[in-house]
């Protein structure tokens, strides 16, 4: 693989979560002691080859700047209105000196290991070519509404997860074309495949969950001392 890329890494977090049900912002319930956000953070600041970490977050968010958590490579940008809108106004934060690749990685997705993302940036980048960290679907899919209609395949079906890795260049021109086109974008990888280039599946652990409902907290808390037990031992 090659070792002398340049790296940034920006993690949308300027959403509500609504369907959390809780005053704040999803991203800082606090989960083991610390925000989940907090927990995110120190994962992604073990990429020692990230040059720099791009929060993106609402200009009105009165909560980022009294968490205990510190690194100088940290950097707030503010959010757009969706979530295509933040990675874009934090791609454009990092204009002045691109670096050749950009990793995003959502907020709330606490459990994700460094092994995981190491491998993405080897996969990736040994192939150059974007990609992004995904789990096979394991349950029976179906379709419909109010009742089942057809039972989907699911031999070629994968979860997007994140992060999702890409170059910095064709992510920031794949996003501006596509949001001045008005084109639905869910995450990056569909602005990339819109643009019609490739993007890898690069096989990822399923418990990098995203927190989400209420229900996933507890799962979350679980999940994380799990891992603290396992990194301890």
């Amino acid at each position: 693989m090659k070792t002398n890329y340049t790296l940034a890494v920006i993690v949308p977090a300027a959403g509500v979560g609504s369907r959390m049900q809780h005053s704040a912002p999803k991203q800082y319930i606090r989960l083991a002691g610390k925000t989940i956000l907090e927990h995110t953070l120190v994962k992604l600041a073990q990429l020692k080859q990230a040059a720099s970490i791009i929060v993106v977050i609402s200009d009105e968010d009165p909560y980022f700047d009294s968490l205990e958590f510190i690194d100088q490579r940290i950097v707030r940008a503010s959010g757009g209105k969706e979530r295509a809108d933040s990675v874009l106004n934090g791609l454009l934060v990092l204009a002045d000196n691109p670096p050749d690749w950009v990793l995003v990685h959502d907020a709330a997705r606490p459990l994700v290991t460094l092994a995981d993302i190491e491998r993405l940036l080897t996969e990736c980048i040994s192939a150059d070519e974007g990609g992004i960290l995904a789990s096979k679907v394991k349950d029976t899919i179906k379709r419909g509404t109010t009742h089942s209609e057809q039972t989907v395949p699911r031999d070629d079906l994968w979860q997007a997860l994140t992060p999702q890795l890409f170059k910095y260049q064709e992510l920031t021109q794949a996003l501006q074309t596509a949001l001045a086109q008005q084109v639905t974008i869910t995450d990056e990888a569909s602005a990339i495949e819109w643009a019609k280039k490739p993007v890898r599946l690069v096989a990822g652990r399923s418990d990098n969950i995203k927190i989400t409902t209420p229900e996933d907290l507890d799962l979350a808390n679980f999940l994380l001392q799990k891992q603290h037990s396992e990194n301890a031992s």
